[in-house]
């Protein structure tokens, strides 16, 4: 049977889904999730007991709950339903009171929220990743923190948002085309900030599949095209000593990582 699972927050509900995925991760069950965040209120937390415990009537089983409520009012309802919580500020907010010998000031939406200091650097940070996507201008790469390239639908674009996203990272990202193979070199406003390049490789048969749904049956798709742009890409970073992760294997999450890992980058966490 899937097991019905809820994430519960009185902010925006992320921190809950982030631990309570993680740590159901390491479960080889299926879950059923249902993330409700903004629950500020005493009746919205009423309704959403009376949901809990209706899953525990309809299913037989106590629902799991992971939550990260601030407000004790607002907890103690979502404790006194059927399901099973798990309540991960609590769990280490009360000890490192004791250990910080300072207590807690909880404030609402600290966490994910605007009034989070960094919160208009994260903002510029996304605005600058879009507006440099795929090449569009070459204008603005001195104010890059990093650059990231490689060939169509290696995963520049998304690693890029990411970064900017989850760590406030200014990522502009650059793509060499069919048009580039035959003299493949780095264009001047690279060339002029290679500290802060590093390249996306993938492997040609993963490509060759990723283009076949965007193209199918195309040059661009072809698997010859895939491995003659890898090979040459992969050359070319050899040849400048530009630093470079392999993505066909790994998920945005870990691209990221790595690539932060490589480059010495601040992460930003908001």
């Amino acid at each position: 049977m899937i097991r019905k699972v809820f994430y519960i927050s009185d902010g925006t509900a992320i921190t809950a889904e982030v631990f309570g995925h993680a740590v159901l991760s390491q479960f080889p069950l299926e879950f059923d999730g249902l993330t409700i965040p903004f629950v500020e209120t005493i009746k919205k937390a009423e309704a959403v007991k009376a949901q809990i415990d209706d899953c525990f009537i309809t299913t037989g089983e106590r629902p799991l709950i992971f939550h990260s409520i601030v407000n004790p009012d607002i907890r103690d309802v979502i404790y006194s339903s059927e399901g099973l919580d798990y309540d991960f500020l609590n769990t280490f907010v009360a000890p490192l009171e004791k250990q910080l010998g300072v207590a807690p000031t909880p404030v609402l939406h600290r966490t994910h929220g605007k009034t989070n200091e960094g919160y208009d650097a994260r903002i510029e940070a996304i605005n600058y990743t879009m507006e440099n996507d795929d090449g569009q201008t070459m204008k603005h790469m001195d104010k890059a923190d990093i650059i990231l390239l490689g060939v169509s639908r290696c995963g520049k674009t998304p690693s890029s948002l990411y970064l900017s996203m989850q760590f406030g990272i200014k990522a502009a990202n650059y793509p060499f085309t069919e048009d580039d193979m035959d003299n493949l070199k780095l264009p001047d406003a690279l060339k002029r900030n290679k500290s802060k390049l590093f390249g996306l490789t993938i492997d040609p048969v993963r490509l060759h599949e990723i283009r076949q749904s965007r193209l199918s049956n195309s040059r661009y798709s072809s698997l010859r095209q895939c491995r003659t742009e890898v090979k040459e890409v992969e050359m070319l970073y050899k040849r400048e000593r530009i630093p470079f992760v392999n993505t066909t294997n790994q998920s945005v999450e870990e691209i990221a990582t790595k690539i932060i890992e490589a480059t010495h980058l601040d992460r930003n966490n908001f």
